[in-house]
């Protein structure tokens, strides 16, 4: 396990874990941030891995950005190192769950909603209290209208209010709500079912999901149909999926 002040990073069975740990609440500070998005570099460049978990140590997931790195003179470097984390996290081609076991707030929110797939447990807090202090959340004004919707984003951003895990799978923003006794257990079920696939084929369907938004359908179609023929289809390991589901065996992955 790699330890840096604030950020904990285990690697194993081609799977990156991220913990948040800078007591009490997980709280970002320029530091810290600086030192995630370092942890998420080398993560975006790790061909062998399948799957990135983001999690808190503690009762928080994380209660936001520090509030005293929002003045003026700290201000334009938080943006820019708070920014970088959801470009980094843009670059990982693999799937990325945020787990979700606390109080998750205003950036904590941003961080947790920039990943694919977001698990809550019953025990979270969720909400973007930005407004109330003055503010607007700059990454979750862009990421929440493609999660939830532009008059959901809005009242979301505008009330401040807080979401249950339930209310807040209801809305959209959190792909699935546990008890607390099955948190762990259903975090682990996600990393499973994404590890029994090639890394290569993982990054194959992330990216043809993502390069198709905003598309008009007959390109997504073309573009789609053209990225399965000419790209996937041509790999090895589309090819011995096809020759194990024949053979009645375990695909033997090569990642290329």
């Amino acid at each position: 396990m790699t330890q840096t002040k604030f950020i904990k990073i285990k690697k194993e069975s081609q799977v990156a874990r991220v913990t948040l740990d800078r007591p009490k609440h997980n709280v970002l500070d320029i530091e810290m941030m600086k030192e995630l998005n370092i942890e998420l570099e080398k993560i975006a460049g790790d061909a062998d891995l399948k799957c990135v978990v983001i999690t808190g140590e503690g009762k928080s997931f994380c209660a936001g950005v520090e509030v005293s790195d929002h003045t003026p003179k700290k201000v334009s470097e938080m943006v820019l190192v708070f920014n970088k984390i959801f470009e980094l996290i843009n670059l990982i081609d693999i799937p990325v769950i945020s787990a979700v076991n606390g109080a998750c707030l205003g950036g904590g929110l941003e961080l947790a909603i920039a990943a694919d797939i977001v698990i809550a447990s019953e025990k979270a807090i969720l909400g973007q209290p930005e407004v109330k202090l003055g503010f607007f959340p700059p990454y979750a004004a862009i990421r929440l209208p493609e999660l939830v919707g532009t008059a959901k984003a809005i009242e979301i951003c505008t009330t401040g209010k807080n979401y249950s895990a339930a209310e807040a799978q209801s809305i959209g923003f959190v792909s699935k709500a546990v008890a607390i006794d099955k948190f762990d257990e259903t975090v682990e079920s996600y990393v499973k079912e994404i590890c029994h696939a090639s890394p290569l084929i993982l990054k194959m369907n992330k990216r043809a999901v993502k390069r198709h938004v905003g598309t008009n359908f007959h390109q997504a179609v073309q573009l789609a149909s053209d990225y399965f023929l000419n790209t996937l289809m041509k790999t090895e390991d589309t090819l011995e999926g096809i020759k194990s589901f024949e053979e009645k065996r375990r695909p033997e992955w090569k990642n290329r």
